[in-house]
């Protein structure tokens, strides 16, 4: 027999969805949590920590996320969504291709330098994936078709292939990656903006661009 309209079926209905919405809650409380026991203690935080820091236990954070993997996926979305709405804002603001590059590149190392134990937190933590996927290809694939779609239509106005947008916003994503890794490994040899300019016309004119061309033997004369 159906419940009737109003009755105990829609009042458990009403009851699940306010529940859903405290655990939703609950876990963007948690992930910040997270965030901020990374700023305290670093990349290596443990869960007692990030549990301390959320004002609870290991058991209560183990409710809201299956494992550490879980919580770290969760952290790797919040840092993706931060992250790319940076990278649109400083693009956005260019009206050249290459200044699109350039302010994408300047944002995203600004980014990790004010927060280098988070970024290496989400980079470097070597977790199994999880059932949403492995969350450092995620988290790049993200920030590479965000790129790409801020490109696309500028590479398009200015008569070059905005085909090429796909494989340069994800080319450019583990170029600068690759860089910051090594430029934090190193404790910054060099300013951050002089980095950046590298980078750029790394990424700009590639190789080719900067390579001296190949000499021509000189053919003899009869």
């Amino acid at each position: 027999m159906k419940a009737e309209v109003g009755g105990p079926a829609a009042g458990r209905d009403r009851r699940d969805s306010r529940w859903d919405a405290h655990r939703r809650a609950r876990r963007a409380q948690l992930v910040e949590a997270a965030v901020a026991a990374v700023g305290r203690h670093g990349a290596g935080v443990g869960m007692d920590e990030i549990a301390a820091e959320a004002g609870t236990s290991k058991t209560v954070v183990y409710r809201h996320f299956a494992d550490r993997g879980e919580l770290h996926t969760a952290v790797c979305a919040r840092v993706a969504e931060q992250l790319t709405g940076t990278l649109r804002t400083a693009v956005l603001g260019a009206a050249h291709p290459r200044a699109m590059l350039a302010a994408a590149i300047e944002a995203y190392l600004t980014f990790l330098e004010a927060d280098p134990e988070l970024y290496r937190f989400v980079v470097h933590q070597h977790l199994a994936p999880t059932a949403d996927g492995d969350p450092i290809t995620t988290l790049a694939d993200l920030v590479g078709d965000e790129a790409a779609a801020l490109v696309a239509p500028a590479l398009q106005a200015a008569g070059r292939d905005p085909a090429a947008a796909a494989p340069w916003g994800h080319g450019v994503v583990g170029l600068v990656r690759s860089a910051a890794d090594w430029w934090l490994r190193a404790d910054r040899p060099m300013p951050r903006d002089e980095l950046a300019a590298h980078l750029t016309d790394l990424a700009w004119t590639g190789l080719a661009g900067i390579a001296p061309a190949p000499r021509t033997p000189e053919k003899e004369t009869p």
